[in-house]
């Protein structure tokens, strides 16, 4: 799994933990939930775009969705390849193409359901939404025209996506980068590699990529390489970071 920031990565230990609810079975979804942060006090839960066409925000996983939020959860939203075999017809990567969208679709539809708005604790974290932020002038005019039912229970999408937070895996581009500073703010922004979905030798270049990216401040540098994920991962706070330049986030 590729997880958005590592405690191997800010200070040599092993860490965070998190666990993948098997959706979409609800009861064991739930009993995986409470197992996973009650006895093995992991991190948070993964979740992934979809399971066998079941977008997240879909009505079935209220109740995982309920639980998470009373628990103020940590969720890692990882995209799943889509169920539509068009989708890969062009015999491409998933990760190009697919991946993005898929994580697109998830995020707007947890938007748009007004799941976002009812589980304002949970702390979410995507890889750089997919491709959100180049669609967020078209969010914008979705939630101009008032075409999706329920938007008076929900915040805009501009909003919305300024309380999220987003990961660089595959996104570390100082162009990936203006937009994220533009639609979200840097400061919503962790470090993320994609590894080992990608090879060991790119992992490491994305993170000399970050250090050297003159889009950020050197205080936005140290707050996506490490400080940012100490507000979502408290415990973290516990150890002093390090200068790992050769580090890769698992």
């Amino acid at each position: 799994m590729a997880m958005p920031f590592s405690l191997t990565e800010l200070t040599g230990r092993s860490g965070p933990g998190f666990a993948c609810l098997p959706l979409p079975d609800i009861d064991g979804a739930l009993a995986e939930l409470a197992y996973a942060l009650d006895e093995l006090r992991l991190d948070g839960v993964v979740l992934f775009s979809n399971t066998r066409g079941t977008y997240l925000g879909d009505p079935r996983l209220t109740p995982v969705f309920d639980e998470l939020q009373r628990r103020a959860a940590l969720v890692f939203v990882h995209p799943n390849p889509s169920p539509d075999p068009s989708a890969h017809a062009l015999g491409l990567p998933d990760s190009l193409i697919d991946y993005p969208a898929g994580t697109t679709r998830a995020t707007a539809r947890l938007h748009y359901s007004n799941t976002f708005s009812r589980t304002p604790d949970i702390k979410y974290v995507s890889h750089a939404g997919g491709t959100v932020p180049y669609l967020a002038g078209r969010f914008a005019i979705i939630d101009e025209m008032n075409v999706v039912a329920g938007a008076e229970a929900r915040a805009t999408a501009a909003r919305t996506f300024r309380r999220l937070y987003w990961d660089t895996a595959l996104s570390w581009g100082d162009p990936v980068l203006r937009m994220l500073r533009d639609v979200v703010g840097i400061d919503r922004v962790v470090f993320g590699s994609g590894y080992p979905y990608l090879r060991r030798d790119l992992a490491v270049s994305c993170r000399q990529h970050i250090e050297a990216s003159p889009e950020l401040t050197e205080d936005e540098r140290t707050a996506v390489l490490g400080a940012t994920a100490t507000t979502l991962t408290p415990r973290l706070a516990a150890h002093t970071p390090r200068d790992r330049r050769d580090g890769v986030a698992l």
